[in-house]
C-alpha cells in the first residue's frame, strides 16, 4: 500500500504533571504544519498523545496516594482539553495505556527478538528516575544527570538488552545518505560524534517497578519506557496492520532537543531491526525561557496554556509562541513583547485594516465587494506582492521558519496599510477609482485571511466570514472577479491586556510551612521554614495570633520576589501574607502546589526580579467576602480562588 498522506507527530508527553507552555510550543508548531499541508490540498495525519508508563509516573501517583491508572486518567484530560482549547487539529490522541498500542509494542519486540537483537543480561549504571535514562560516568555533569541536573543513583538489576551497538555503522550511513534526517543542521554533528564514540547495548526492561507493558519474552519484566513510547508513532496509525503503510514513514517527528538522541539513534535502530522504514526528518526545537528565566516550578513560571489563553486568547497565544523565536533555537517567551505585538501587529495593524476596509465597503458600496475599474501602478505593485505571498510562506514553513512566515504576512499587511493611507479612499470622489481601491483591499484581505489560517485558525476563519468568502485550497492568487456580501465589521483582536499593571510586577506564590520556631531575638516573630518549590526561610509576625502547631503544614501565600531583609539577625526571604481587621490577623488560604503562582485572570504576569515593601503596599490588596481581591478581581491559582476568614480586611 503506497503512502498517501503527510504524517506529522509531536512527542507523546509524560503525565507525571499537567501540560505547560513547553508542551504547547511543540504542539502548536506541529498544528501549523498540519494545517498548512491541509491548506495545500494534502491528506494529513497529525498524531499527538501521552506517555503514561514508567517509574516516575508510578512514583507521582504514589505520592498522591492513588492508583497509577487513576492518576493518569486524571491527568490525560488536561492535555486533551488544552489542545482542544488551543485549536489543535490532531487526528488522533494516542495513550500508551490503550490496548492497540500495547499489542503493537509487543509485536515490535518480537520482530527485534526474531532478528537476534534482544538478549538477557544484567545492567549496572547511573540511573536518573525523572528522565528514566541510564548514563555512563562520562555523561554525568558534576555527578548529576546531564539532562535535568538531578542526582542519579546506581542501579543494578536483571534486564533484557537491545543490540544497539550492532547499528552503529548503519546509523552513520543513514546520517550521510539522508542529510535532513537530523534537523536543523546545527543539531546533527553532536549526534554523529556521539555515535562515532561507540554505542552500548540498550537496557529495555525493568524489574524494579510494575507500571508498564509486560515484556513478552519474560513475565517478570516490564518494557523500558523508550521502547514503549517511541513505538506510538507506529501504533498511532494502525501498525502492525497493513493500513499503517498509508501514512508511514512519518514525514516529520517534532521533538525537543533533550530527546533528540532517543529519536535519532535508538528509534531508527529499532526500526532497522524490525524491518520498518525510517522517518523522513526528526526536527529538534530549542528550549524556552520565560521572561528571561529558565522554566521551573521553583521560579513559578511553569506556565499552563490555560493561563496564557486567559490573558491573550487562543490565537494571541499561538501567535506569541511562534512570532519571535526561531523554532530550532533556544528562545525567550517575553510577555511584555507579546503584549506590544498584540496591540501593534494584531489589533492596530491587521485588525484595524480589516475593520476600516469593511466599514468603507458598507458605507460606499452597500456592503457588497465592488467590481474594480482599471488597476493602476499602485495596485499592480500590491498584486505582485500578493501573488508571491504563498510561495514565500511555503518556503519558510517547509523549513519550519515560523517566525519568518509570520514576518512575511505582516510585511504584506504593512504594505496594505500604506496603500490605504496613500490612496485615502475616503477622499476619492470618482466612483470607479473608489471601487478599485476598495476591491484591492478586500482581495488582499481575503489572501491574508487564508495566510493566517495555519497560525491563527479562528482569526483567519473570522476574517473570511466577515469578507463573505469561503476557505479555498492553495494555490491562491490575486483574483479580479471576487464577489461577496460582507458582514458588519467586528473587532478581530482585543487590546484588553493591561500593560505596566503594578500587580503584574509582584510574584505571589503558594508555599507550605514545613517547620516553625520562635525567633530567638523577637517576641512577635516566628521563623518559618517553607517549601515554595525550594526551601526558604521567612520571618512572620504571627506569634500573638497563632501557635506553632496551628501553622505547621498550612498552605500560605508569600511575596516571592520581595527584597530579602535581615530581621533581628535572621534573613527573611520573602513575606507571608495575611488579612487584618482591627486586632484580628488571619493567614490566607490558597489551593495549589508549592511554588505555584497566584494570579489574576486576564492580567499579565511579568514579575520583577525584586520589589520593595513599598511596592507591595501600593497594591492595597483587601478582602471582599471571603475572597482576596485586587481592584475587585479575585486572586487565584490553577485550582481555585484564594480566600480569607475575614471580610473587609486589608492584606498585610
Amino acid at each position: 500500500m503506497a503512502k498517501k498522506a503527510f504524517y506529522i507527530t509531536t512527542p507523546i508527553y509524560y503525565v507525571n504533571d499537567v501540560p505547560h507552555i513547553g508542551h504547547a510550543y511543540t504542539t502548536i508548531a506541529a498544528d501549523v504544519l498540519a494545517r498548512w499541508h491541509r491548506l495545500n490540498g494534502e491528506k494529513v495525519f497529525f498524531l499527538t498523545g501521552t506517555d503514561e508508563h514508567g517509574q516516575k509516573v508510578e512514583k507521582a501517583a504514589s505520592e498522591k496516594g492513588i492508583e497509577t491508572k487513576q492518576f493518569v486518567d486524571m491527568i490525560v484530560p488536561r492535555f486533551v482539553e488544552s489542545w482542544k482549547t488551543l485549536n489543535i487539529s490532531f487526528d488522533r490522541f494516542i495513550r500508551t495505556t490503550e490496548e492497540d498500542h500495547k499489542k503493537g509494542v509487543i509485536e515490535l519486540i518480537k520482530k527485534c527478538h526474531k532478528n537476534n537483537d534482544i538478549y538477557k543480561g544484567f545492567y549496572e549504571g547511573n540511573y536518573c528516575v525523572p528522565c528514566e535514562t541510564f548514563y555512563t560516568e562520562k555523561d554525568l555533569v558534576n555527578n548529576n544527570c546531564p539532562s535535568c541536573g538531578r542526582e542519579t543513583k546506581i542501579v543494578k538489576e536483571e534486564s533484557y538488552f537491545f543490540r544497539l551497538s550492532r547499528y552503529e555503522k548503519a546509523l552513520l550511513e543513514l546520517y550521510e545518505t539522508s542529510p535532513s534526517f537530523i534537523s536543523p543542521d546545527h543539531r546533527k554533528q553532536e549526534i554523529i560524534n556521539r555515535v562515532k564514540e561507540g554505542l552500548k547495548d540498550l537496557s529495555i526492561t525493568r524489574t524494579s517497578f510494575s507500571w508498564g507493558i509486560p515484556f513478552p519474552l519474560d513475565e517478570h519484566h516490564v518494557t523500558y519506557v523508550w521502547f514503549d513510547a517511541l513505538t506510538n508513532y507506529l501504533t498511532g496509525i494502525g501498525w502492525p496492520s497493513k493500513k499503517f503503510a498509508s501514512y508511514w514513514p512519518a514525514d516529520i517527528h517534532l521533538v525537543g532537543k533533550e530527546i533528540l538522541w532517543f529519536h535519532t539513534v535508538i528509534w531508527p535502530a529499532m526500526l532497522m531491526s524490525a524491518g520498518v522504514d525510517i522517518p523522513g526528518t526528526v526536527y529538534a526545537h530549542g528550549w524556552l525561557t520565560i521572561n528571561g528565566e529558565k522554566m521551573s516550578k521553583s521560579k513559578g513560571n511553569f506556565i499552563p496554556p490555560s493561563e496564557l489563553i486567559r490573558k491573550y486568547g487562543v490565537d494571541g497565544t499561538r501567535y506569541g509562541l511562534l512570532r519571535d523565536i526561531p523554532f530550532g533555537m533556544d528562545g525567550d517567551f517575553n510577555e511584555p513583547q507579546l503584549i506590544k505585538r498584540i496591540h501593534g501587529e494584531l489589533a492596530d495593524s491587521l485588525g484595524n485594516l480589516l475593520q476600516r476596509t469593511l466599514t468603507m465597503v458598507h458605507k460606499y458600496c452597500n456592503g457588497v465587494i465592488p467590481k474594480p475599474g482599471i488597476f493602476g501602478d499602485d495596485e499592480k505593485r500590491l498584486q505582485d506582492v500578493a501573488n508571491n505571498l504563498f510561495a514565500h510562506l511555503n518556503e519558510h514553513i517547509q523549513k519550519l521558519e515560523f517566525h519568518k512566515g509570520l514576518e512575511t504576512i505582516w510585511s504584506f499587511v504593512a504594505q496594505c496599510n500604506k496603500y490605504v493611507n496613500d490612496q485615502k479612499p475616503w477622499d476619492i470622489h470618482e466612483p470607479k477609482r473608489l471601487n478599485t481601491v476598495l476591491y484591492t483591499l478586500s482581495e488582499c484581505l481575503r489572501l491574508i485571511g487564508h495566510a493566517v489560517l495555519p497560525f491563527m485558525p479562528s482569526s483567519g476563519e473570522k476574517m473570511l466570514a466577515q469578507l463573505g468568502q469561503k476557505q479555498k485550497k492553495l494555490p491562491l492568487q490575486f483574483e479580479t472577479n471576487t464577489s461577496g456580501k460582507i458582514a458588519q465589521p467586528e473587532i478581530l483582536f482585543s487590546k484588553s491586556v493591561v500593560i505596566d499593571e503594578p500587580f503584574s510586577a509582584v510574584d505571589l506564590r503558594v508555599a507550605i510551612i514545613k517547620d516553625i520556631k520562635p525567633h530567638p531575638n523577637a517576641d512577635k516573630l516566628y521563623v518559618l521554614e517553607i517549601d515554595v518549590g525550594e526551601k526558604r526561610t521567612l520571618c512572620a509576625g504571627l506569634r500573638n495570633y497563632y501557635s506553632a502547631d496551628e501553622l505547621k503544614g498550612k498552605s500560605i501565600v508569600i511575596v516571592y520576589n520581595l527584597k530579602p531583609a535581615n530581621l533581628r539577625g535572621i534573613e527573611s526571604q520573602g513575606m507571608l501574607l495575611a488579612s487584618q481587621k482591627a486586632d484580628v490577623v488571619k493567614i490566607l488560604h490558597p489551593k495549589g502546589t508549592p511554588g505555584e503562582p497566584v494570579t489574576i485572570s486576564g492580567m499579565p504576569r511579568t514579575p520583577k526580579q525584586q520589589i520593595t515593601i513599598e511596592d507591595f503596599k501600593d497594591l492595597k490588596l483587601k478582602t471582599s467576602g471571603t475572597k482576596v481581591v485586587y481592584k475587585d478581581k479575585p486572586l487565584q491559582t490553577s485550582q481555585g480562588e484564594v480566600f480569607s476568614e475575614l471580610d473587609d480586611a486589608v492584606i498585610v
